[in-house]
């Protein structure tokens, strides 16, 4: 599975995470690697793990990261498809070294057209190019 398609999986999980308790996230984890529409390798399944759990780790800092950068926008007011993209691309550019920031945001914009709704794409790339400074 190349990068792009890696990423949307994680999108998806890290989007139940508005929907479920921490405590319920293991076996969503669990559900979406195995149960899913999609089948994927034990590698993919694994980097899909591994990459959710460490945003998942960092969600409070990442959200107070969007938090602080956007004014008159706060994590509570956003979209939960424009938020799960964004906090998955605040991870890869505060925190994972082997996304550059482009890639990062260029990916969550192609998210954003794929998943959100018509303004997505630009409220995506207007909150993401605060961090890219």
């Amino acid at each position: 599975m190349n990068r792009s398609l890696l990423r949307e999986q994680i999108f998806m999980l890290l989007f139940r995470v508005e929907f479920n308790s921490i405590e319920e996230m293991a076996e969503q984890e669990e559900l979406f690697t195995t149960v899913s529409d999609e089948e994927f390798s034990k590698k993919d399944a694994d980097q899909i793990r591994e990459k959710y759990e460490k945003i998942a780790e960092k969600l409070p800092e990442i959200d107070e990261a969007i938090n602080a950068a956007t004014s008159g926008w706060d994590t509570k007011r956003m979209a939960k498809v424009d938020l799960t993209i964004i906090r998955l691309a605040v991870y890869e550019i505060k925190y994972d070294e082997s996304v550059p920031t482009g890639v990062a945001i260029n990916e969550a914009v192609e998210l954003a057209k794929k998943f959100g709704q018509d303004g997505s794409p630009a409220f995506v790339n207007g909150v993401l190019a605060k961090f890219a400074q």
